[in-house]
């Protein structure tokens, strides 16, 4: 069942007796901000249910679908189910005999968008109502997952490619695209290896300096990177990994480094990659940490998005407003993979 919107009561988004309920309420220019950046994303897709970026179909069709999905909408139901729907078929069309969902041919970096195609499909399946697609979505997401299995290197991370076609080279960021792309399978029911998931928690740990920091990968370390460690954090708390003695030096450093909302400075220029996985650590640390630092990452948004109701930033348009409006919508509930 959905949880209820954050709009909709104190209660549906665990409002304590000792948090005051005003501090629940989002600001109206937040939903206008929202409003403005779903219409973007809509009238940017196009029949065939792609959004026409040149670069990352499949990456940005998951990622736009994800923040479609946050709104509310599923692919029978909402303002955007059309939108949700024909995003689902075009990914779905992606998806290859060995599992892949994507193009090598034309994408050099497939597995973020097979990453990020695993994740919307998974939000997708449980709200799909019609018996026919929600078999074509469990066996594209089946062999996905074995796929990623496969494609997985003997130290436990991901490469831009698959270990086979890319010397057995991983780094941080695409390994974390799988994790959670693999939890999000898992959580919708799909067989997903064991094996699979521990090494990367492993892969992620062995990544680890002494500041608490996460390298770019473990052939790398000595340089912590605050973007891939809350993208870490965020792959480890979706794996059920709370508890792991790693975890609070990773959260001390991410706070450290990101909680004051700064510049690219401390996301090497990837600004909005960094806030959309840092906001999931820092709303699953509850509401007497998430509201004021949710007042102020959200009204930052809200005041750089372009009269269009897009946002501007690295790759293109539709990746920066796809990211803004997952962050803008992240407590709502209606995303399985983000929920508390």
């Amino acid at each position: 069942m959905r949880a209820l919107a954050i709009g909709g009561s104190a209660a549906a988004i665990g409002t304590s007796a000792s948090t005051p309920a005003l501090a629940a309420i989002p600001k109206p220019k937040w939903q206008q901000s929202i409003d403005r950046g779903l219409e973007y994303l809509s009238n940017k897709q196009s029949s065939r249910g792609q959004w026409n970026t040149t670069v990352y179909p499949t990456a940005m069709a998951a990622l736009s679908g994800t923040a479609l999905i946050a709104s509310g909408s599923t692919t029978t139901q909402g303002p955007y189910a059309r939108q949700i729907a024909r995003a689902a078929d075009f990914i779905i069309s992606k998806s290859r005999g060995n599992g892949l969902i994507g193009d090598p041919q034309t994408d050099s970096r497939y597995t973020y968008g097979h990453g990020f195609a695993m994740l919307f499909l998974s939000q997708v399946l449980g709200e799909e109502g019609l018996l026919d697609r929600r078999e074509e979505i469990v066996d594209v997401l089946a062999r996905a997952a074995v796929f990623s299995g496969n494609a997985q290197t003997d130290a436990g991370g991901w490469g831009y490619v698959s270990a086979k076609e890319g010397n057995d080279f991983d780094e941080g960021s695409t390994t974390i695209t799988q994790v959670q792309g693999l939890r999000g399978c898992r959580n919708a029911g799909i067989p997903v290896s064991r094996e699979v998931i521990e090494k990367a928690k492993d892969y992620i740990y062995r990544c680890k300096n002494e500041d608490g920091g996460i390298s770019y990968s473990s052939r790398q370390t000595g340089s912590s990177r605050p973007a891939i460690t809350a993208a870490a954090l965020a792959a480890l708390y979706n794996a059920g990994d709370y508890d792991s003695e790693h975890v609070p030096d990773m959260l001390a450093y991410s706070k450290e480094t990101l909680h004051d909302i700064g510049g690219a400075g401390n996301s090497f220029g990837h600004w909005h990659y960094t806030y959309l996985y840092y906001a999931q650590v820092v709303y699953r640390q509850g509401d007497e940490l998430w509201f004021p630092f949710r007042d102020r990452l959200y009204d930052r948004i809200a005041a750089e998005q372009r009269a269009d109701g897009s946002w501007e930033g690295q790759i293109h348009p539709v990746y920066v407003t796809a990211c803004n409006l997952t962050i803008l919508q992240i407590d709502r509930g209606f995303l399985p993979i983000y929920q508390r």
